[in-house]
């Protein structure tokens, strides 16, 4: 496959200033199917390989490499093997992921002489592109894209969240798991056997746990003093102890179960009692002094060290990282095991993810999108997302005589695994967690569906309109800024809490009401289009 060079430097347009000028329509459209004519629409796609029957045919797509730098996909079999069974040679532009905004950026604000098929560098979350008009509206070719519609249809708060305001779906996406394998608190299941102690599950028998590993010689090493009850990154605070106070704070606004949208930070009994629990351990030693510093490097040396309690991460992490520190571990049982979220004056949660991570969107410089369109259409095929996930049968995977599939022993080298092009970014790939699942130990599989029961949805991805951004980029920096730095004042008691009620007055000050209304009419326009 030829590969393009990198792409000439380009100044902003005037088309997107012009139409960023006239902002949307602001009205739902009913969409018409469009028949297309000519060679492509007259063969007969039915959402499987092949695409086309047109001899040469060929696609060009610009998107982002492999992280590994040993990894080109426009080489990898996987990807190959999708263009072929296709039918189309793809052109591929692929930039490293290290600086794809920064090169995409320019060629989109270009305007023209856009590839087929274009993997954004943001989801548009303003529709700048989409008001620029660099993108064909998709829900009028659903006629040539039925596996992207039984996607829609089988996932409708994706829909919403890609729907514009003018009520058209522009782009393709690609999405990762939202209930499985997510953040979680995690404890030394070793050191609460050590002491008798149960599973807690609120933020009282939590903290209980935690003043028994700082009081004891836990680690046997005769130095009771080397201890870290609770190793936590700041970042990490917000989901592991919000829930328990009935806040979001990982995403700042969230809806009640009337629809109303709230920002946690500002809830003036709830935010003040997480930020008092959190200052209570803080002033107890409990939660320490550099935590603000802290990192997963330091988290994973001290398991090494077996000097550490609890702690937070991606359940990933559980077998994957911290738990193989200890030299007793063996894979039959976890020693920094996930729990149930904590509960406090509310029922605990833990926080899931958005499921869309990219967007791919045919650009209009393709005068005769149909061929674009289709493969994009086959790329989000059940035949293509198994290539994604599971790679090629009999080299990296098998099929048992139950249709149970299992990577094989080659595949456990994720060198060679990354070369053949697993889970390519270049594509609209979804994650899959059966394909997570036989990858990790049954300990922690279990664990998993264990705790994806207490998953709770993130605040969706919802297109801003000009307005919108107008105010959001207004008021939203500023606000943030000073609410990450009042927390760590109140946390660590430079700032008193007696002040909180001040605190608010300045956050209404900032323009957090206005910032409020737009949240409010944008999550109910989300819910609007899941109608």
């Amino acid at each position: 496959m030829k590969k393009k060079e990198y792409w000439k430097a380009a100044v902003l347009s005037a088309m997107i200033a012009a139409a960023a000028l006239s902002g949307c329509s602001g009205k739902s459209t009913q969409t018409e199917p469009k028949e297309e004519k000519g060679k492509e629409a007259e063969f007969n796609y039915t959402g499987a390989a092949p695409v086309t029957s047109t001899p040469d045919a060929k696609v060009s797509i610009l998107a982002q490499n492999s992280w590994y730098s040993t990894v080109d996909y426009a080489n990898a079999d996987i990807i190959k093997t999708i263009a072929s069974n296709a039918g189309v040679t793809i052109d591929w532009t692929l930039v490293s992921p290290t600086n794809y905004k920064d090169s995409v950026s320019p060629m989109l604000a270009s305007g023209s002489d856009l590839p087929d098929i274009v993997e954004l560098p943001d989801l548009d979350d303003n529709m700048t592109y989409i008001t620029a008009g660099l993108f064909y509206p998709l829900d009028e070719y659903m006629n040539y894209m039925p596996n992207y519609k039984k996607f829609l249809d089988n996932n409708p708060k994706i829909k919403a969240s890609l729907t514009a305001e003018d009520g058209h779906i522009y782009y393709v996406p690609q999405t990762v798991v939202t209930d499985n394998y997510q953040p979680c608190t995690m404890m030394n299941m070793q050191w609460l056997d050590q002491l008798g102690l149960p599973v807690p599950s609120t933020l009282d028998e939590f903290v209980e746990a935690l003043r028994a590993f700082k009081d004891n010689d836990m680690n046997g090493n005769g130095d009771k003093t080397d201890e870290i009850p609770l190793s936590v990154t700041a970042k990490n605070l917000p989901y592991m102890f919000g829930p328990a106070f009935g806040l979001n704070l990982v995403d700042g606004f969230y809806a009640d179960e009337n629809g109303k949208v709230h920002y946690a930070a500002a809830e003036s009994e709830n935010y003040k009692r997480y930020l008092t629990f959190l200052n209570g351990l803080y002033k107890e030693g409990l939660l320490e002094v550099e935590y603000t510093s802290l990192t997963r490097d330091q988290i994973t040396e001290r398991c090494a060290r077996n000097i550490t309690g609890a702690t937070f991460d991606y359940s990933w992490q559980m077998s994957q990282l911290y738990s193989k520190q200890y030299p007793e571990y063996t894979g039959d049982k976890g020693i920094m095991v996930g729990i149930p979220p904590l509960s406090g004056e509310s029922k605990g949660y833990y926080l899931g993810r958005n499921p869309i991570a990219n967007i791919f969107g045919v650009s209009k410089s393709d005068q005769d999108p149909l061929l674009a369109i289709k493969f994009l259409d086959y790329a989000m095929s059940e035949e293509a997302q198994n290539y994604y996930v599971w790679g090629l049968e009999g080299e990296s995977y098998t099929v048992s005589a139950d249709g149970k599939k299992a990577y094989t022993e080659k595949a456990s080298d994720n060198n060679w695994l990354q070369q053949l092009g697993i889970n390519a970014g270049c594509l609209p790939s979804q994650q899959s967690v059966e394909a997570t699942d036989v990858l990790l130990p049954k300990w922690h599989v279990d664990k998993d569906k264990e705790l994806q029961s207490f998953s709770k949805a993130p605040w969706p991805f919802i297109y801003s309109t000009k307005d919108e951004q107008n105010i959001i980029s207004q008021y939203l920096v500023d606000i943030t800024t000073y609410v990450d730095e009042m927390n760590v004042a109140f946390i660590t008691g430079t700032t008193d809490l007696s002040t909180f009620d001040s605190y608010l007055s300045t956050l209404d000050s900032m323009g957090l009401k206005e910032l409020l209304k737009v949240k409010q009419q944008q999550y109910d326009r989300f819910v609007s289009s899941t109608k």
